[in-house]
């Protein structure tokens, strides 16, 4: 079907209310708006929908997620899990608790029970609330850190992460299988009520999931010595950390925690951000006004479905406050984490930390330092959720962190998935720790500088959108993958890893080896002395992006270094 068949189709199909209907006829005279919106289905990835809300195949809307939705019903119950039924939480986004709610409608027509919160909750809540509850799976209606104009779906099965293979592959060809709207099966809120497939969960999964959070406290008479000292500035960017956030700090005895009163509460349009992700130096334009008020010694930011943080320290020799990728603020909850357990003597047999593989390469001496065994995974957490779920199987190791480059860990293994609730946690006891030495966030990072080598690590973006994008980030993959650069400027290529093949080529010898981890368009660039560069397209968004690391002799050096190969990447694009 063309997409003007799909279009006309949405215009005289009466299962399509008709406020979706006058949405399309608004676009009537806009082909190119019409072929966007129904030139494909809205893929149905390996971790679930993300789009621009609207009417149309290509669009987030009530029938899309339903569609999404009757999917995954049909594999529970060819799974057998019915009974077990399926947890559901939303984030602060436009239409957020209408898609959840018929996410659970559509479920419990088929069947399925569905336990949907009562209010917005992070991301990671939820994946602590279906172990919890003892489900089959998981869903979040969230597009995280996108722009307001977006929202997503995000699938997890029972061990708390997000889908991995085969499981993804096999959902997603159970909702490709659907191809009429009207074979979704849908019912009315009150009758799922009344036959007790509808449950409402709250406060009970909120007390509990506060438990867990606390016991990765390590030093929690430290906290208490310095807690009238150490202040805090914290933003929600108008999502759903808040009240987590600032519960768990409240409980733990932190008296000085200021939240940015412009980015307190829910906001779908994100009225105070550009871009709601602390990713962006922009999103912190009010919280460090705010920290310079205060004199803030940590300023703290949480993006919308909260399971990524950002964070600003502190540095008392210029009083200026300086920036912390996801990668240096990993290192310094890795690095606390890792020497006060060996000091205590409360490190578990076997330990691992996880991480991905474009993760920064100071992950290699920190873990070897603490004789700790360090793994690498594709990116994306779901994949450090796996090991956590392997190594419970095997018993093999003991998962003590894990960490992605982009602004995403988790210390313990309630949850599975990325955590800022817990990372906001350790962080602040980080925090407290160093002021209790004396220094700051700042002054211990550049002392782990000193001991480690100075990595430092960047990303470089090309967003191409539309049908024409998507054959320009493939050709570009392509290029790369069959005809892969001898050198990025003056470094040779070592080695290249094509993870879509699993194969390792030696570029000198032509010797090839295994990557040993699941296929993904994903290429790898190994250069000398510790310097890297790989390719990915994004699943989620029109881009592809390039990350990059270096080691340096200092932070000015590093830094030139990383430029420099961001422009060698450029001559070879």
């Amino acid at each position: 079907m063309s997409y003007l068949d799909s279009y006309k189709q949405w215009l005289e199909d009466a299962y399509f209310d008709q406020e979706t209907r006058n949405e399309l006829l608004a676009i009537k005279d806009d082909e190119k708006e019409i072929e966007d919106r129904f030139y494909k289905e809205l893929e149905f990835g390996t971790g679930g929908l993300r789009g621009v809300i609207g009417a149309g195949t290509n669009r987030m809307n009530l029938y899309t997620v339903r569609k999404a939705t009757q999917g995954l019903a049909n594999y529970i119950l060819k799974q057998g899990g019915k009974e077990k039924g399926v947890a559901i939480a939303y984030d602060s986004r436009r239409m957020s608790p209408e898609f959840a709610d018929e996410a659970a409608l559509c479920l419990c027509a088929n069947g399925i029970k569905a336990y949907v919160f009562d209010a917005l909750r992070p991301t990671p809540e939820l994946s602590f609330a279906l172990r919890k509850l003892g489900c089959i799976s998981g869903i979040v209606v969230t597009a995280s850190h996108n722009p307001p104009e977006y929202n997503g779906y995000k699938v997890y099965w029972e061990d708390g992460a997000q889908i991995t293979a085969p499981k993804d592959k096999e959902i997603i060809a159970e909702v490709n299988a659907i191809t009429d709207y009207n074979d979704v099966k849908i019912m009315a809120k009150e009758d799922a009520m009344a036959q007790g497939l509808y449950t409402v969960i709250g406060a009970e999964i909120d007390d509990a999931y506060m438990v867990e959070l606390k016991k990765q406290i390590i030093h929690p008479e430290v906290i208490k010595a310095v807690a009238k000292d150490i202040k805090i500035v914290y933003t929600p960017l108008c999502g759903t950390g808040n009240v987590p956030a600032r519960r768990v700090l409240r409980e733990l005895g932190f008296e000085n925690v200021f939240v940015v009163p412009e980015q307190e509460n829910p906001d779908p349009n994100f009225t105070t951000l550009d871009y709601p992700n602390p990713e962006d130096p922009k999103a912190f334009t009010y919280a460090l006004r705010l920290a310079k008020e205060k004199d803030a010694d940590i300023v703290l930011a949480t993006d919308p479905d909260a399971d990524r943080l950002g964070i600003y320290a502190k540095d008392a020799k210029t009083g200026e406050y300086i920036p912390f990728t996801g990668n240096m603020s990993g290192m310094l909850i890795a690095e606390y984490i890792l020497r006060e357990r060996s000091k205590q003597g409360t490190m578990p047999v076997n330990p691992a930390m996880v991480t991905t593989i474009v993760t920064t390469n100071m992950t290699f001496p920190i873990t070897e330092s603490y004789n700790v065994k360090l793994i690498e995974v594709l990116t994306g957490f779901k994949f450090i959720g796996e090991q956590i779920k392997l190594f419970e199987q095997s018993g093999s190791n003991n998962y003590v962190f894990g960490l992605e480059e982009s602004y995403g860990c988790l210390a313990g293994t309630h949850a599975r998935d990325k955590d800022a609730i817990v990372a906001v946690m350790c962080l602040c006891e980080v925090a407290a720790y160093c002021k209790s030495q004396g220094i700051t966030l700042w002054d211990m990072m550049v002392e782990m500088y000193e001991k480690y080598g100075y990595f430092k690590e960047s990303q470089y973006t090309i967003t191409l959108k539309g049908l024409d994008g998507s054959k320009q980030i493939a050709e570009m993959m392509d290029k790369l993958r069959n005809n892969p650069p001898a050198a990025f400027g003056d470094l040779k290529v070592l080695k290249m890893r094509d993870y879509q093949t699993g194969i390792v080529k030696d570029m000198e010898t032509g010797a090839e080896s295994a990557t040993g981890l699941p296929k993904s368009n994903v290429l790898y660039f190994e250069l000398p002395d510790n310097f890297w560069c790989c390719a990915r397209p994004s699943g989620t968004e029109p881009k592809i992006k390039f990350y990059m690391g270096v080691k340096g002799n200092s932070l000015e050096d590093a830094q030139n270094k990383l430029e420099q190969l961001t422009e060698d990447l450029k001559a070879v694009l």
